[in-house]
């Protein structure tokens, strides 16, 4: 994740400016308001504070909520972290943004899930959605690679039988009025 994070922040920069046509260089988030769900240590929520957009994040793992806390604390950065979970999230406001990378492979239901995030989503919001392909590939590489042989993820992360195939994914998006 630590790799491919600025082409993922470039690629979602570009598509909240091409969406909500920013025209300003400086803080060209600003005012945008993005809800970062699954955030685990802050890894995507930091940028998105830089770049100038008002920050939510939540992560159902209190530790995960501490790390990023701390680090956001140490980095100055203004950012709402909350141990919660989409359909649990008590707040009064929509988002323009909402960011679900890397995540939807660790719930258990992802139609609600998804529906849950469905219902943060300002009207005409845009939503981000990365996750792990269901292909003997993904399999290889981030359950037995990364977990059991390189040991870069407890072993236990992932379950395969979670992860998602596209056309699955496009599926649950469209049920719950999604325009992809």
């Amino acid at each position: 994740l630590h790799k491919f994070n600025p082409i993922r922040i470039s690629y979602i920069k570009e598509n909240i400016i091409k969406t909500f046509k920013i025209n300003q260089k400086k803080s060209p988030l600003k005012n945008i308001k993005i809800l970062d769900v699954g955030c685990g240590g802050g890894l995507l929520s930091e940028p998105m504070c830089r770049l100038g957009a008002n920050v939510t994040s939540i992560d159902a793992s209190e530790r995960n909520i501490s790390v990023a806390k701390l680090h956001s604390k140490k980095n100055n950065l203004k950012i709402n972290y909350i141990c919660t979970s989409p359909e649990k999230l008590k707040i009064n406001k929509k988002f323009d943004v909402i960011l679900n990378m890397e995540i939807v492979e660790h719930v258990e239901d992802i139609n609600f899930f998804l529906k849950s995030c469905s219902k943060l989503l300002k009207r005409n919001g845009i939503m981000f959605v990365a996750t792990l392909n269901k292909t003997l590939k993904s399999y290889i590489f981030a359950i037995v690679g990364a977990e059991y042989i390189l040991r870069w993820l407890p072993i236990g992360t992932h379950e395969w039988e979670k992860f998602v195939k596209p056309e699955d994914l496009i599926s649950i998006l469209k049920k719950n009025n999604f325009k992809l």
